[in-house]
């Protein structure tokens, strides 16, 4: 049972990677809300580093499918845990930006505990 919830949520995590790295195209002033000031969204050279972030957004969350349909759950859950280190780095680097607590600790910090949850699911 553990494990059958930990790996929808891994599927969930995958779809909101995909669907996040998507909007980074789409929709890139909505990037700001990554959490850091003055994120000059509308400069096209920046727009060039959003895509970038994008498309590995992207990619991440497609490999969670990969996996899913390939491997045992227990390399899905090492991916997991190992792929929540980005969330702890995006924790940190919205803090040391100035930017606001909440986005830090409520959307960063927030993504990391469930993936740690998900990958605990997946591993134990």
């Amino acid at each position: 049972m553990l494990t059958t919830l930990a790996t929808v949520l891994a599927g969930l995590l995958g779809a909101a990677l995909i669907a996040m790295g998507a909007m980074v195209f789409a929709k890139p002033r909505n990037a700001t809300g990554f959490g850091i000031p003055d994120t000059p969204v509308d400069d096209p050279a920046f727009r060039s580093w959003l895509h970038v972030k994008g498309a590995r957004e992207i990619v991440c969350g497609a490999f969670i499918f990969v996996l899913m349909l390939v491997a045992p759950t227990s390399v899905l859950g090492w991916y997991v845990l190992t792929f929540a280190v980005m969330p702890v780095a995006d924790t940190l680097i919205v803090l040391r930006s100035g930017g606001p607590k909440a986005t830090a600790y409520g959307v960063h910090a927030a993504t990391a505990a469930v993936m740690l949850a998900t990958a605990l699911g997946l591993l134990l």
